[in-house]
């Protein structure tokens, strides 16, 4: 009698497009070990994904608005679900994988740091200025997280699939123009970081869902809590990219799914049509001019600043053994000093270890560790 992991390999290989990823079929995980009897591979990497510690964490950590624990704001944890139900949605439509889709979705923005992209600017500031050669980059970052920081049966790293360590690592598409998403099907182990690091695209059709959606996800909705903010409202579009997209975060999303539907059928690619991806690309390019770059925004991002660089100043010397404080200051501390001793990587530099703990941190527990070694 068959396993139920075999027959859901089986029905994957008859059934799922030509160009779909098959579980069977996966390039496997870095570390063998043996198959589950029931889970595919890629549900199991969906598994491993949402009982991490970093994957509770993405709840306190912010999107772009900055406070979290407010209902009505989207936190990360809310990004990454709204990802994983468009690209799953697509990717029924186009009969993909969609339990690779899943795990992807849920697992690719693990490695972003506190305070969103406001908090990652900040670290690769202070990481340029102890002269590390280095950057942070939050996509690799959460193939670093995967792969080694979050911890798996008291083990580093979640070993998850090659598949799903792609998607991840290659999910954040900084060419917003990008109209058209090809896999590059022979990429290798190799290939994951430098390709990364060039924004070249995913190995395959279910990582290009992703990362075109992860876009889609989030401009309507950032709309939407700019305007709860006093920012911009969907009535400041422009009426002619209103026209081409629709005039609320449901009618751009539908509008979008739509046209990636109709262009992507029977196609070894991801394809938007040049009009909507044209109006896609002003739209984010209005969020920027309205949202990203406005005056409240960039004084919050001035407070992150002063975090990020408080909290590396003093681990740095807690690192060398220099500080001393309030007792709250010297428990804040010794969570570091902790990590510092069961980092797994013993050759990693101090400047990428406060990094590593830095960017695992919430927002909440970033300002909270702040305050309990600087208030006086």
């Amino acid at each position: 009698m068959k396993l139920p992991r075999e027959l859901k390999e089986e029905v994957e290989l008859k059934h799922l497009s030509a160009y779909a990823t098959k579980s069977k079929l996966s390039r496997g995980r870095r570390y063998e070990q043996d198959d589950c009897p029931v889970r595919t591979m890629f549900e199991r990497d969906t598994g491993r994904i949402i009982y991490s510690m970093p994957f509770r964490r993405l709840r306190q950590k912010t999107q772009v608005f900055f406070n979290p624990r407010n209902d009505h704001i989207c936190t990360r944890m809310e990004h990454v679900i709204y990802v994983m139900y468009l690209s799953m949605t697509i990717g029924k439509a186009l009969n993909l994988n969609q339990d690779l889709i899943q795990a992807i979705s849920l697992g690719h923005d693990l490695g972003h740091a506190p305070f969103g992209h406001a908090g990652e600017d900040s670290l690769n500031k202070v990481i340029e200025e102890q002269g590390s050669e280095f950057k942070f980059q939050h996509e690799l970052h959460s193939l670093r997280t995967i792969d080694l920081l979050a911890e798996h049966k008291n083990l580093p790293g979640l070993n998850l699939s090659f598949e799903v360590r792609d998607g991840i690592a290659s999910h954040c598409g900084e060419t917003i123009s990008e109209h058209k998403l090809v896999p590059w099907r022979d990429k290798t182990e190799e290939d994951l970081i430098p390709g990364a690091q060039m924004h070249k695209p995913p190995a395959t059709l279910e990582g290009c869902v992703v990362r075109i959606v992860d876009r889609i996800a989030y401009v309507g909705r950032d709309i939407e809590d700019a305007y709860r903010a006093g920012l911009m409202s969907f009535s400041d579009i422009p009426a002619h990219i209103r026209a081409e997209l629709g005039d609320s975060n449901s009618a751009i999303v539908n509008t979008l799914i739509l046209d990636i539907l109709s262009n992507s059928y029977d196609q070894d690619a991801i394809v938007m049509s040049d009009a909507k991806g044209e109006a896609l690309h002003e739209l984010i390019e209005e969020n920027y001019a309205r949202i990203y770059n406005a005056d409240q925004i960039i004084t919050y991002e001035n407070m992150v600043d002063n975090v990020i660089r408080g909290l590396f100043k003093a681990f740095l010397a807690a690192e060398k053994g220099d500080f001393s404080g309030s007792p709250e200051s010297e428990l804040a501390l010794g969570n570091f000093i902790d990590f510092l001793e069961r980092h797994p990587e013993e050759e990693a530099t101090p400047i990428r270890k406060i990094t590593d703990y830095i960017a695992g941190m919430t927002d909440h527990y970033a300002t909270s560790v702040f305050n309990s070694i600087y208030q006086i």
